[in-house]
């Protein structure tokens, strides 16, 4: 199904849309979006949204399984609470990518902006997983709770990939950075380790599906260096509360 998202406000795209999957529709092309909030929302496994140009705030909130493809970047707040599905960016996403997600995943051909991965969290069998094309803003996985982020510097930058205050308050999942980072750069809860062997097996499976999905060689990424961070506790704060 193709809609001419051109002048549509944002309830009145998604109304459509979701009444055309409550009849069986699975296949969506919007052309022409500019700015529509929540598409996708909620959608469940089996539908495919291929979106033509920039949508708004909020694409794929609490989304269950659903597919989007997105030629251009995408704005604040992506995959909001996002249960479960695929989520796949030409360009740039902006601030606060994947909000408390807590499965599925994120693949973004460019940079992303401040605050991504906040709150990620895995949930029971799920694993949200969030790979950033090229560099990421401050506070990246800031209260990250689970799931895995990996950075990989596509541009080679020789500044380091990610912003300040990498991983504060983070106490659980784990982050893997194409390149060096500097202490200062880090949260108080953050500890910098070794890529283990099984790191390395994940790393390569998540690659792989990145690589597919924007024609790229995943030799390009191997064997540079990896700087894998953890959180140093699963429970940082424990002493400020009262027993």
């Amino acid at each position: 199904m193709r809609i001419d998202a051109a002048g549509l406000h944002y309830r009145e795209l998604n109304e459509r849309i979701n009444a055309a999957v409550a009849e069986g529709e699975t296949q969506f092309t919007l052309d022409n979006v500019l700015g529509q909030r929540y598409i996708g929302a909620g959608l469940g496994e089996g539908v495919c949204i291929r979106i033509n140009g920039v949508p708004g705030n909020d694409l794929a909130a609490f989304m269950n399984g659903a597919e989007i493809v997105c030629s251009s970047n995408a704005q604040d707040g992506v995959a909001n609470t996002m249960n479960a599905g695929r989520i796949v960016i030409h360009g740039d996403a902006g601030d606060i990518l994947g909000h408390s997600m807590r499965g599925g995943a994120i693949l973004v051909e460019g940079l992303v902006g401040y605050r991504c991965g906040i709150h990620c969290k895995a949930y029971g069998d799920k694993l949200p997983v969030m790979v950033v094309g090229t560099t990421a803003g401050d506070y990246l996985g800031e209260y990250m709770a689970g799931g895995v982020i990996v950075v990989l510097n596509r541009g080679d930058t020789s500044d380091s990939p990610v912003g300040r205050y990498c991983g504060t308050g983070m106490h659980g999942g784990v982050m893997f950075v194409r390149g060096e980072i500097e202490d200062h750069q880090l949260g108080a809860e953050v500890a910098i380790e070794q890529v283990a062997e099984q790191d390395w097996e994940l790393l390569e499976a998540i690659i792989q599906e990145y690589c597919i999905a924007f024609d790229l060689d995943p030799g390009h990424f191997f064997p540079d260096q990896f700087t894998k961070l953890c959180p140093w506790s699963r429970r940082p704060y424990g002493k400020l509360y009262a027993y």
